[in-house]
């Protein structure tokens, strides 16, 4: 697994090193055919749903369900806001 330091990546088992880049990138080690592909910006891979933020008004946010209380009871979403990131809860 390679690591961001001093402006590059940097592999902790065999020493690696390769240069940062803008987007996601594809790195291939000389001793495996593995590849590792590295996700350097923001990319959404939570669903959206129409709901407005009660921070910024904002009308879209990305939203996930979890069990947080025993099973007998509703689960709670979970939501962050595509504009501002604020997350809020709704039981």
């Amino acid at each position: 697994m390679m690591f961001p330091k001093e402006g590059v990546y940097v592999c902790n088992s065999c020493g690696c090193v390769k240069e940062m880049g803008g987007k996601a990138q594809v790195f291939t080690t000389d001793s495996e055919d593995r590849e590792t592909t590295v996700i350097t910006e923001n990319v959404a891979t939570l669903p959206k749903t129409h709901i407005t933020c009660p921070e910024c008004s904002n009308s879209e946010a990305y939203f996930v369900i979890r069990q947080t209380r025993s099973a007998d009871e509703p689960e709670t979403r979970i939501y962050r806001c595509c504009k501002c990131n604020y997350s809020w809860r709704e039981y």
